[in-house]
């Protein structure tokens, strides 16, 4: 009989202590309502409803508010807006005590860390999830190996040039947009001291072609970003062609705006001049992802490219960080063939990349002058493809191995 009181009275008070951690989770949103308001836009709706549906919860004796709680949460990194993260977090942090062998709660609490930029406290929410055998291992399986790869990338870094690294590595809690720009800030200031050449900046690369390529510091445009980034200027199209390399053009291409070059090129700065505005390539092969990592500077990277998924990992594992400012995003990897941009049939997985980047900039119509270098006679295009260039040419400069379509 003293046994069953005694394990009576147990359980009465970790239900009175599970109850006194679902009210302070109702505090929690409370005191976020009170400071921030309702938050804007649809996410601040659902914020609001889960919010609801936690607190109705709490007044039906037979409802287990525990997953409304956790829906608090998920809603409130769902929304982005000012506070969300810290309230997640709150939440997480109360559903751990309420129960600390939920893998939700362990998920979420490593969601909140992770956007708030505590990266090493997100890795062990994650690694306890995974312990716990969660439903979504995948997802927070992967999460967690990208996590790792970036420290590894920072910490490589910091070792080829340790006199330069200053807080590459430190201090904790910046959010992955700074460490983002502060990494590529670090990248370009190493290419602009040392060159592409230098062999540690090669390495450094080489190693900075990442699993998540937010940490490029690129910022992703589409068709509107990508028509902004070239309205009003001059661009001419570099073919990789040996009479080009061995000329002397090099100054000609330097001269306009906008210098666009395609899949793997050498540079020689008389023949072919040294500045690349626009890199377009396209992916190749069953594992395009395998590819060596984009290392050579540009301004734009377009990366052509289906299926989407091939097309999203290779972007994941061959960008190389602070070596690009705009990276094209899925609205422009297929722009023959997508109805919303081009949608001509006809054009199949072995169109050059210099045709498929040249199609695109003339359908985009914002530049005064759109040239080709090294493409007198077809140059490296297909039949088909040198064909369109001569019916729409409107000069050709045989001595400058140009042909001008505005």
């Amino acid at each position: 009989m003293t046994n069953s009181l005694a394990g009576l009275f147990r359980a009465r008070r970790q239900e009175a202590a599970g109850q006194a951690l679902l009210a302070r989770g109702l505090h929690l949103v409370g005191d976020h309502l009170a400071e921030r308001g309702e938050g804007a836009g649809p996410g601040g709706t659902r914020l609001l409803r889960a919010i609801g549906g936690y607190a109705g919860a709490l007044a039906r004796p037979s409802a287990d508010p525990f997953d409304a709680l956790l829906r608090v949460g998920e809603r409130a990194l769902e929304s982005g807006g000012p506070g969300a993260p810290e309230l997640a977090l709150g939440v997480a942090d109360t559903a751990v005590e309420i129960r600390r062998r939920s893998k939700g709660a362990w998920r979420l609490r490593g969601l909140a860390l992770d956007r708030l930029g505590r990266e090493a406290e997100a890795l062990e929410c994650y690694e306890r999830c995974l312990e716990l055998g969660a439903e979504a291992a995948g997802e927070v399986a992967r999460r967690v190996d990208t996590l790792r790869r970036r420290r590894a990338c920072l910490e490589k870094a910091a070792a080829l040039f340790p006199g330069a690294a200053g807080t590459l590595l430190g201090p904790a809690g910046r959010s992955t947009a700074d460490t983002a720009a502060e990494f590529a800030a670090f990248v370009r200031a190493r290419l602009s001291e040392r060159g592409p050449d230098d062999p540690a900046v090669r390495r450094l690369l080489e190693r900075s072609a990442l699993s998540d390529p937010l940490l490029g510091g690129a910022e992703p445009v589409g068709v509107t970003g990508l028509r902004r980034l070239l309205a009003g200027r001059t661009v001419c199209l570099v073919s990789g062609a040996p009479a080009v390399a061995g000329g002397t053009l090099g100054g000609l291409i330097d001269g306009y705006d906008v210098v666009v070059r395609c899949d793997a090129f050498r540079l020689r700065a008389e023949g072919t001049g040294e500045r690349t505005g626009l890199h377009a390539v396209t992916l190749r092969g069953d594992t395009p992802w395998e590819g060596p990592a984009w290392t050579r500077p540009a301004g734009i990277r377009l990366v052509f490219g289906d299926p989407a998924a091939a097309w999203r990992r290779a972007l994941r594992q061959r960008l190389a960080a602070g070596t690009q400012e705009h990276v094209g995003d899925a609205s422009l990897r297929r722009p023959l063939g997508d109805p919303a941009l081009l949608g001509e049939d006809g054009w199949d997985a072995a169109t050059t990349t210099a045709f498929t980047v040249l199609r695109l900039l003339d359908f985009l119509d914002v530049t005064p002058r759109l040239d080709l270098i090294g493409f007198v006679d077809g140059g490296m295009l297909r039949p088909r493809e040198a064909a369109w260039v001569r019916d729409r040419a409107t000069h050709v400069d045989d001595r400058t191995m140009r042909t001008a379509l505005r």
